[in-house]
């Protein structure tokens, strides 16, 4: 999958900088263009991926992502520290679950959110 993504956004014309993730969440980062927008691009990668988790049948069952998505802006000097914390989450969440990640980010950023519409979370994986 984290090999499957960049080609994915390849495609599209989008470039890759970083996929990775853990057992219940991906990470990926890339450049955006200003002709394009997240929404898409994340639908793109989505239905892609899931066509071709499903087409290898890598699960027992249908394969289906969650709805939505969470998306985080960077300026260009924190590059280098995105890149490797997406490149470590085997052992970032060796020590902290994605639910503590993902609140954490939305707490960082100052996002205001309805907890009805957070993910559903898998913390005893």
């Amino acid at each position: 999958m984290y090999r499957y993504v960049p080609g994915i956004l390849h495609k599209i014309g989008i470039k890759s900088l970083a996929v990775n993730g853990w057992c219940d969440h991906i990470h990926i980062f890339f450049s955006l263009k200003p002709s394009t927008n997240v929404e898409d691009i994340m639908r793109i990668v989505k239905s892609n991926s899931s066509k071709w988790i499903n087409e290898r049948r890598f699960t027992k069952s249908k394969f289906e992502w969650q709805n939505g998505y969470g998306a985080f802006t960077y300026k260009r000097s924190d590059l280098d520290v995105v890149i490797n914390y997406i490149k470590n989450q085997e052992m970032h969440h060796s020590k902290t679950s994605f639910r503590k990640e993902y609140m954490g980010l939305l707490t960082e950023f100052e996002i205001e959110y309805d907890s009805k519409y957070l993910f559903d979370y898998f913390d005893d994986l």
